[in-house]
């Protein structure tokens, strides 16, 4: 069953949203060049708060964002907020309280960012968001008017996805599969607006260059490889004449649950085409020399990330240089033969 994403406590998302000051770029406290006062000429202090911060991703982001505080010479403090949406807001006040100059966040639920914006806003504290975004006047960043998305630090979306959807094309011409017993399973938890863009953009990519027009379908997830696997273990079983499928996600923890459910399914690995979305996950089949379902999957450095925030983060308190509306690491895809090569970190 679909769990219901979690909510803040008590009302006062709602209560914040209204009349909420816009937080374009050069609207947060140090955001504007012409503002001197706004800079910070002493030790600079950053919080970085993250949701599910033992994942091997954040693990990495977290490990890059110290490496790069340490070279600048910043006091620098991680938070995992693991998924709950309530510890992101006492944590922000946390920070607040303890005279953080900048707040770098990754929410585990959008809907909490109006919060988090006017925190930060009260405090005179530089918000910037990481990895997710996440809007000053709406708890749904796709409603979000642009001058109130919060700046942002990650990955697109967009062209995470049709990386994703362009080698699963051809994964897909490679095996040669007849379009009519085949299927493209989409796995993602769909309130995250990063990731819908993610799976649209890997749709759209996976058509142009394949050439073949599959039913996909949509499969709800938490985001996590056992809710995926069970919810795709669901669509298997529902889908019984389906010899061939074609499997993305969010990340690689949806594909890597959809491989699972394929693998008890008794689907053989030469009937999968999964294409991940992270490659921590991936790795790990690949790591033992079996054949897998994993095909591929897009390698996305959490290092990289980490350490871009930081840097961002530090370009305008210390320098009073505007953020970036957004601003992105480089991805590459990576597969059984390539992996290590790349760099991945595979714990």
């Amino acid at each position: 069953m679909h769990r219901s994403r979690p909510r803040p406590v008590g009302t006062l998302g709602l209560v914040l949203a209204v009349g909420l000051v816009a937080c374009s770029a050069g609207r947060y406290p140090g955001a504007s060049a012409s503002d001197p006062d706004a800079r910070i000429n002493g030790k600079i202090s950053i919080t970085y708060l993250q949701k599910q911060g033992d994942q091997e991703y954040f693990v990495g982001e977290a490990a890059g964002a110290r490496a790069k505080a340490a070279e600048l010479g910043i006091d620098l403090t991680v938070v995992n907020l693991g998924t709950d949406a309530n510890k992101t807001v006492s944590e922000v006040q946390s920070a607040i309280a303890q005279k953080s100059d900048g707040l770098i966040v990754v929410v585990p639920d959008p809907a909490v960012g109006p919060q988090v914006a006017e925190l930060a806003r009260g405090a005179k504290a530089a918000l910037l968001a990481s990895d997710d975004q996440i809007c000053a006047s709406d708890p749904d960043p796709s409603a979000c008017s642009e001058g109130d998305l919060v700046p942002r630090i990650g990955f697109s979306g967009t062209q995470m996805g049709s990386e994703v959807g362009k080698r699963a094309a051809q994964e897909f011409k490679k095996a040669g599969w007849e379009q009519a017993d085949t299927r493209i399973i989409s796995a993602w938890k769909q309130d995250v607006t990063v990731c819908t863009d993610r799976v649209n953009a890997a749709k759209d990519a996976f058509i142009a260059d394949a050439g073949a027009s599959i039913q996909k379908i949509d499969v709800p997830t938490d985001n996590s490889p056992t809710g995926a696997q069970d919810k795709i273990a669901a669509t298997i079983t529902a889908n019984p004449d389906v010899k061939h499928w074609v499997l993305w996600g969010c990340n690689d923890e949806n594909v890597q649950g959809g491989v699972t459910a394929m693998e008890n399914a008794g689907v053989s690995a030469d009937n999968v085409i999964g294409v991940g979305l992270g490659a921590y996950l991936a790795c790990k089949d690949w790591s033992g020399g079996k054949p897998s379902g994993m095909k591929a999957a897009l390698f996305i450095n959490g290092k990289d990330v980490g350490a871009l925030a930081v840097q961002t983060m530090y370009d305008k308190l210390r320098n009073g240089r505007d953020f970036p509306k957004e601003a992105f690491a480089k991805t590459t895809v990576v597969d059984a033969t390539t992996w290590k090569a790349a760099g991945v970190s595979c714990t």
